[in-house]
Order: C-alpha cells, then sequence, then structure tokens
C-alpha cells in the first residue's frame, strides 16, 4: 500500500511539472482522437481565435507515397481541427471542406474497391476519414476524377459526397467565402 500511495505521490509531482497548456493538452478530450493538436511554447503569437468562424476548404490531389500510409494531409488537416478546438473555437466555427481529386482520388474509394485497385492492401484512411466525418468534416471527390478514372461510383466511401467536379466545388466554396488550402 505504501509503494502505491508513492507511486501516486510521483506520477503527481510528475504532472504537475509539465507545462500548464500541456496538462491541459493531455487533459481535454480531442474532436478527433487518433491525432494530436499542435503543441504549445512560451510566447506563442497568433492563437486561435474563439470568435471566427474557420471556412476552409482542403484541396488533395495526391495520394500518400507508401500504398499502406495514410495521406498525411488528413493527419495535417485533423491536427489543424483539433488545435482549434483546444483553443477554444466553437464545433459551429469549424467549417471544414476537404476535395479529393486527381491522385486523391482513391483516398475516397472504399477497401474492396482501394484493396482491388492496390493489390490486397487494405484503404490505410478509413478509420481517420471516419473519425474526421464524425466530428464534423465534409468530404466531396471530383466527379470528373472518377469519371476518368473509370470509377464506379458505388465504390466510393458513403461518408464521401461526389461531386461534379473538384473546380466547380473549390471555387464555389471559395465564392461562399471559404480558403481554399492546397495540401500536396
Amino acid at each position: 500500500m505504501k509503494t502505491l500511495w508513492i507511486g501516486a505521490v510521483a506520477a503527481f509531482a510528475i504532472l504537475m511539472a509539465l507545462p500548464g497548456s500541456l496538462r491541459a493538452q493531455s487533459a481535454q478530450a480531442l474532436p478527433i482522437p487518433s491525432v494530436d493538436s499542435a503543441i504549445d511554447f512560451p510566447n506563442e503569437h497568433e492563437m486561435p481565435d474563439p470568435n471566427l468562424t474557420y471556412k476552409i476548404v482542403f484541396d488533395i490531389g495526391k495520394a500518400a507515397d507508401k500504398v499502406d500510409d495514410v495521406n498525411p494531409g488528413l493527419t495535417v488537416i485533423s491536427r489543424y481541427f483539433n488545435t482549434l478546438a483546444k483553443g477554444g473555437v466553437p464545433a459551429d466555427h469549424r467549417k471544414f471542406v476537404v476535395v479529393f481529386h486527381q491522385g486523391g482520388t482513391e483516398i475516397a474509394l472504399n477497401n474492396a474497391a482501394y484493396k482491388t485497385l492496390k493489390d490486397g492492401h487494405d484503404n490505410p484512411n478509413i478509420p481517420l476519414l471516419h473519425s474526421m466525418k464524425q466530428a464534423g468534416i465534409d468530404f466531396r471527390v471530383c466527379g470528373q476524377g472518377v469519371i476518368s478514372r473509370k470509377i464506379d461510383v458505388a465504390t466510393i466511401n458513403p461518408e464521401i459526397q461526389v461531386d461534379q467536379w473538384a473546380m466547380t466545388t473549390i471555387t464555389t466554396l471559395q465564392l461562399r467565402g471559404y480558403v481554399r488550402v492546397a495540401m500536396n
């Protein structure tokens, strides 16, 4: 019992030695649990503003370099989404749309179609896509890319909307006040 008490005191002391922002970061539940937020550091500037609405359309036109890797753009988008949440930006002020086109179109495939395309490899993006969708991120895939790659629309992940053309989606969202961020 004495050993357990000493261990608890030691753990508490270590936790208290961490900077306050790091303690808060580890204690706070993030909307996308599998990805961290940005790490705080002393005297940082330009923090998330809870009074702003972050309307962003992310443009992913490239697949991951390795067939079993999650697209790095999805990880960055998730980290930013979590950073805004950690910074106090309300959920209804985080309006993210991710548009897949060109080589990024394959990210939108369901697992069976991805396995057929990638010699039996599972689509590594599906778990993160699902978590992102649950957190409120919207996904679109370019219909022109689907047509040009001869992809059956029925093989698109049901959490991803097929739009006419990435060009139309991106420009329409920009005209509605979204900022475009190219991920690769």
